[in-house]
């Protein structure tokens, strides 16, 4: 479980987004990583328990994403971010890889699982794995388990059916998906609750087959 304060510093650097701030007040930001770490080492050693491509020596530090925000390209030059974000990268982590990904932030806490805008090789060969094993890909997002937390991201979707496939192909409106996340929403009332780690813990355990299913396409 976290403090309430962890939460309530991310209010702070909403209301006061500039460096002279947060370099006042920097202390907060220690004091959040520090009740931080130790949660996300609970949810490291239970992860690599789950899914055995996923290493129990990754250091809690290194799966706390920064704070600080990549204005160069941006018309937002706010500094910093308003939340937490917590990576759980799998061994050889990269573009071909589904990843474990934690979002911590005021009314907006979910645990999302998948690839978010992969390259156009990768998505290619998940829309493939989709038309050649549909029955077994709906097997797992419509099974009771899979709906009772997750739910398929639609946000990132294309208008038009995608090169190669027909518009009245039966699955046209997974095909359209641009990324291919399982997005499971949860209350930041839970994480002030000792129970948040086995929540998460049956999550990890829930979308295996949505795993798998991803490495097996990108894999081949």
């Amino acid at each position: 479980m976290l403090k309430k304060e962890t939460f309530n510093f991310l209010n702070l650097v909403a209301a006061n987004n500039n460096r002279e701030w947060f370099a006042e007040n920097k202390q907060l930001y220690e004091e959040a990583k520090a009740d931080l770490f130790p949660f996300i080492a609970k949810l490291i050693k239970e992860l690599s328990a789950i899914d055995p491509q996923y290493s129990a020596d990754i250091e809690p530090k290194k799966a706390l994403m920064r704070i600080y925000r990549d204005v160069r390209f941006s018309k937002n030059k706010d500094p910093y971010k308003k939340n937490y974000g917590i990576a759980f990268d799998v061994k050889g982590y990269g573009p071909n890889t589904p990843s474990y990904y934690l979002h911590l932030q005021p009314e907006n806490c979910f645990f999302g699982v998948g690839f978010w805008q992969p390259e156009a090789a990768v998505l290619k060969k998940i829309r493939e794995e989709i038309d050649y094993s549909t029955s077994e890909f709906l097997d797992i997002i419509d099974a009771k388990e899979f709906k009772q937390l997750y739910k398929l991201s639609e946000e990132d979707k294309l208008k038009k059916a995608p090169k190669g496939y027909d518009v009245e192909h039966p699955q046209i409106d997974l095909l359209k998906l641009k990324s291919f996340i399982a997005i499971y929403p949860i209350a930041v009332s839970e994480f002030f609750k000792p129970t948040i780690v086995n929540k998460l813990i049956t999550a990890f355990a829930t979308i295996q087959p949505f795993v798998l299913f991803l490495r097996k396409a990108t894999t081949v």
